[in-house]
């Protein structure tokens, strides 16, 4: 069994191969649970800063970065054990060459696996401070908590990037930032459209012409918004879809804040048939008045029944009214009281509703 074991291929013993194989295999069988107990560790370190988030929030968000991160360990202690043969006359580590490339390779993973972490661990702070957000009745906090949120990514983001550029690549990263003056111009002209939606949400949380939640109307799109970010703001349309909106467009366009209205607004046309007599017009357009102007989620005041033309098929009645609510559906159930009641009323004094017809006079 030694003299198998001492066995030497390719300037490696097997001993040392099975040592290799023996700890990649150990480190991919323990990964996944060696991943879930650093996350439980972590939570249960922050578990007094994080009420309101469940363990499994951070277990979801840190499994796949630890066990990219374990996995780059295992395999630095498994690469200790085998070496390329002395035979292939392999440049320095420190002179251009593959083991340059596999360094600064497993370099660049390395920083990119912790980057990772951290991001994750930004997405957790997020999720925290969301909930502590919701118990606070202002929107305010539930808009900025994206928004920092991002933000903070895009610095870590940046850093590592500048990072890898001076560990593994070596460069002035001093010199590097000088230069991106020089350059700014030619940055700023070919990201215009970036940097203009950039502005865009700098606006919307200075002004505030909305915050997350309210009912919005633009460029012909109406729906919820769930989220205000750097580059645009996502939008729950009344359909249930999820339509992504550049901030400039926000901003460029005129915007109804639906959920600012202190009331809700109902107008439609009640037709009549010719053959109703005046004296039951006014009968009819009186009660109607009447009825709505009496309905306790009525606005006072600001009903109008009117005659209002003469259409080709019918004489139309305009009703017009305000419902004294911003939830829809009690605006819905208002509506339809009142409607039953329109029907009622143009049927007790003997009116007729009117539907289209053509009228042929034979001479």
């Amino acid at each position: 069994m030694n003299e198998l074991l001492n066995r030497t291929f390719l300037g490696n013993t097997v001993q040392s191969y099975c040592w290799f194989l023996g700890i990649i295999l150990i480190g991919l069988l323990f990964q996944r649970l060696l991943s879930k107990w650093l996350s439980i560790a972590i939570y249960r370190f922050l578990q007094k800063y994080a009420t309101g988030v469940s363990q499994d929030k951070l277990v979801a968000l840190l499994k796949k970065p630890l066990r990219f991160f374990i996995f780059l360990i295992v395999l630095y202690f498994a690469c200790e054990h085998i070496e390329f043969p002395k035979e292939w006359d392999l440049e320095p580590v420190h002179n251009f060459g593959l083991l340059m490339i596999f360094e600064r390779l497993y370099q660049m993973l390395l920083i990119i696996s912790i980057t990772w972490m951290i991001l994750r661990m930004v997405d957790f702070l997020g999720l925290v401070l969301m909930y502590r957000a919701s118990l606070t009745e202002s929107k305010t906090d539930d808009q900025i908590v994206p928004f920092l949120k991002e933000a903070i990514k895009i610095v870590i983001a940046t850093f590592s990037v500048f990072l890898i550029l001076g560990i593994v690549f070596k460069l002035n990263v001093a010199s590097l930032i000088a230069g991106l003056g020089i350059g700014g111009l030619a940055i700023a002209l070919a990201a215009k459209e970036t940097l203009e939606n950039l502005l865009g949400s700098f606006t919307i949380f200075l002004d505030k012409p909305f915050v997350v939640g309210d009912l919005i109307k633009v460029n012909g799109l109406e729906g919820h918004v769930e989220k205000i970010g750097f580059r645009s703001t996502r939008i729950r349309t009344l359909e249930k879809s999820y339509v992504t909106v550049p901030n400039k467009k926000m901003i460029d366009s005129e915007l109804d804040n639906l959920s600012l209205r202190i009331q809700r607004r109902a107008k439609f046309s009640v037709g009549l048939t010719y053959e109703t007599s005046s004296e039951k017009f006014k009968a009819i357009i009186a009660e109607m008045q009447t009825f709505i102007d009496a309905h306790p989620q009525t606005l006072p005041g600001e009903t109008r029944v009117r005659m209002h033309e003469f259409e080709s098929s019918s004489i139309s009645i305009m009703v017009l009214y305000f419902v004294n609510t911003l939830e829809f559906d009690i605006y819905l159930a208002v509506r339809e009281e009142i409607n039953y009641a329109i029907i009622d009323i143009v049927n007790k004094h003997g009116g007729s509703f009117a539907y289209p017809t053509t009228s042929v006079i034979m001479k």
